[in-house]
């Protein structure tokens, strides 16, 4: 027997004013990244005649894109956040799992003490000086492993897996050492297959935050060719009047393609393949919050 919900016109009204006030505030979420987008395929001509303000061009242009992808500077950089951000979130993932899963167990000697030890790191850090003179004197700077291996884990993450593997049932694990698995085996057949959901929510975490590199980039990366992504595209916010030089455009090239809309063309490329992927795995990191937040 399906219930039914009478709705008063009190409930209607409140109804539409919810629906009108998040319509308003997606609208006004989305709209600085339609005006970036609009602006890196908009014509200079047409700018210049609107005062440097189009919310629809009559013409587009992909110059930018174009003069972009042939600089030698832009595709080297996000050839360096790629390969960060894949291989440093599978570093991730690994460390991150094979410490959680043992913490999770209660029976496991010193547990209590070694959780100690990372919580505090959650607390306090070495600080930036110390972090970066550990860097120097392992020889990791102007190397990619500068930046994966300082971050190979996170404490917020290391804890939110933990809580996962605590909600799984004990006894389907036990059931599988009867049938002659280790702990490892166990972990790989039969643990790592009920933990998409978390998985998928800490690949996200981490994978968004190698892509979005930077300060690490600017502390350990003095060779502007291993230069990531995002350092690329700060130097050419903070320093406009050298983004054309920064990208070694031609002189024709120059006068077509003013600073602005090579900063709003780098812009979108560093931010839509975040955007692409995050709906695949939305609906795992939804699941994934909620399960890993059961137990503390």
């Amino acid at each position: 027997m399906s219930l039914v919900v009478i709705k008063t016109k009190t409930d209607r009204a409140l109804d539409i004013l919810l629906y009108t006030v998040l319509t308003m505030a997606g609208l006004v979420t989305l709209f600085p990244f339609y005006y970036v987008i609009i602006m890196s395929v908009t014509p200079i001509i047409e700018v210049l005649k609107n005062g440097g303000f189009v919310l629809m061009p009559s013409k587009f242009t992909l110059v930018a894109y174009k003069a972009i992808f042939q600089s030698a500077l832009v595709p080297r950089a996000l050839q360096i956040t790629a390969i960060i951000t894949i291989v440093g979130t599978a570093c991730n993932l690994l460390v991150t799992t094979l410490l959680a899963y043992p913490l999770s167990k209660k029976w496991l000697p010193g547990r209590n003490i070694v959780l100690m030890m990372i919580v505090f790191t959650l607390i306090f850090t070495g600080g930036m000086i110390p972090t970066y003179l550990v860097v120097k004197q392992t020889g990791l700077l102007n190397s990619i492993w500068a930046l994966i291996i300082p971050s190979v884990v996170s404490t917020f993450n290391l804890l939110i897996m933990k809580s996962f593997f605590e909600s799984l049932s004990e006894e389907i694990q036990d059931a599988a050492k009867i049938d002659g698995c280790n702990d490892m085996q166990a972990l790989y057949h039969i643990v790592l297959p009920l933990c998409k959901p978390i998985l998928a929510t800490l690949m996200l975490f981490y994978g968004v935050t190698h892509w979005n590199e930077f300060f690490n980039g600017i502390m350990y990366m003095s060779d502007p060719k291993n230069y990531p992504l995002q350092v690329v595209l700060r130097n050419m916010l903070q320093q406009p009047q050298i983004s054309q030089e920064l990208l070694a455009l031609n002189p024709e090239a120059r006068v077509e393609l003013p600073p602005e809309t090579l900063r709003m063309a780098l812009v979108v490329v560093s931010t839509l393949p975040m955007l692409v992927i995050y709906p695949f795995i939305q609906k795992h990191f939804t699941k994934g919050m909620m399960l890993g937040a059961i137990k503390g």
